[in-house]
């Protein structure tokens, strides 16, 4: 009989284990910036530059951000971000990513999913990704306006 009462304690136990770590990691607290949001899910502070306006979240993950305007960051590549940036966060992935592209030689192509593992990001667009050190992307980048040289810009 005791050891019956002993293996329902511990099965108990381990149910309510289960439970806690389950809400813990599917229930973060609402963020005032989205830049905290992304630790949590396994990304660096930096990935989305500083003129963030404001932000929504789903339940699912699925996220609005809006930027005070569209704008450069130069990393190891040039990255666009447009006004309204979408997308689908998981823990170590985004996916379904809108209002994002990078240059490619010399083209201008959609980002469309970005994987975090073993501190580095995938930038995944389309069939091709590229690997970046996550290190780069620790702090929030300023933004900028316009590139640097005229070689670079994106016309639409």
């Amino acid at each position: 009989m005791a050891s019956t009462l002993s293996s329902t304690a511990a099965i108990s136990l381990l149910l309510l284990s289960l439970f806690l770590l389950f809400q813990t990691h599917l229930s973060l607290p609402p963020f005032d910036d989205f830049h905290d949001l992304l630790p949590p899910y396994g990304f660096p502070k930096g990935l989305i530059p500083s003129t963030v306006k404001f932000y929504s979240m789903s339940d699912s993950g699925e996220f609005d951000i809006h930027m005070h305007h569209s704008c450069y960051v130069q990393f190891n590549k040039l990255i666009f971000y447009d006004k309204k940036i979408r997308g689908r966060i998981e823990y170590g992935s985004v996916t379904n990513v809108t209002g994002i592209q990078t240059k490619k030689l010399f083209f201008w192509v959609p980002v469309t999913g970005i994987d975090s593992s073993l501190g580095f990001l995938r930038f995944h667009t389309g069939p091709i990704s590229a690997r970046l050190p996550a290190k780069q992307f620790e702090n929030v980048p300023i933004c900028r306006h316009k590139v640097l040289s005229h070689a670079f810009e994106r016309h639409e």
